[in-house]
């Protein structure tokens, strides 16, 4: 019997996307987020951030990485892609190209982001949007955020951190969540490429709790089972 091939990951990774990226992975809509706080947590040298905000989206970014100078978040940036290219290129049969096209445009993508990242949080001003943090204890007052997102965090290490991390930080998350407001984590998957074993158990806790959580349609095809994410809404008092 074949074994399955999946994607080895030791620590933490370092992500650089896109805002198109995002767009896909959250179905997000610009004309819907323009005026609003949408917070990007464990959102790692992307450039969604800066890209959002050109578009009139009050973004904001959340992560331990922003500790860390420019300098050292591009060097090591670049280093990731390396590794992370390295990693594709053995799995290329593996993954959907549909969007990425191939592991080389894939890498020119995740360069490109890490560019506009870093030119961003170069910037003067860039402690109002980049916020030094680590789940599941955020900076930010209850109810801040119009929108929160999590992409590539939450479930895909569930090796590493456990139920109870997992159920603190989307309940961290949906702190600072305003209500009628929405909580998106993409993918659903852990690095086995299979969904969080405890997703149902997450979701009904979350339910219990007076929140209204489901699976939705992701439109990023490329990890194997990656077509979905959580969207958690907090419910408007009664």
């Amino acid at each position: 019997m074949e074994q399955k091939r999946v994607y080895e990951q030791v620590g933490v990774a370092m992500t650089s996307r896109s805002f198109a990226e995002y767009e896909k992975m959250f179905m997000l809509q610009t004309e819907d987020l323009r005026g609003k706080r949408v917070l990007d947590v464990a959102g790692g040298a992307s450039s969604f951030t800066t890209e959002a905000r050109q578009l009139g989206i009050m973004a904001e970014a959340a992560d331990p990485l922003y500790e860390k100078s420019v300098e050292a978040i591009t060097e090591h940036g670049f280093q990731e892609i390396e590794v992370v290219a390295a990693k594709m290129e053995k799995l290329r049969d593996v993954y959907d190209w549909t969007y990425y096209g191939s592991v080389e445009q894939h890498k020119a993508g995740r360069i490109a982001s890490l560019r506009r990242f870093a030119e961003d949080f170069s910037q003067n001003d860039a402690g109002n949007r980049y916020h030094v943090s680590y789940l599941p204890d955020l900076p930010f007052e209850d109810e801040t955020f119009e929108l929160v997102l999590c992409s590539h965090f939450m479930f895909l290490y569930e090796e590493q951190f456990d139920f109870a991390f997992h159920l603190a930080a989307v309940r961290e998350l949906l702190r600072i969540c305003k209500p009628g407001g929405e909580v998106r984590i993409y993918p659903l998957l852990s690095f086995q490429t299979v969904e969080y074993r405890r997703l149902n158990e997450l979701i009904n806790e979350l339910d219990q709790e007076g929140f209204s959580a489901e699976r939705r349609e992701a439109n990023l095809p490329f990890l194997p089972n990656s077509h979905q994410y959580l969207c958690i809404i907090k419910p408007l008092p009664a």
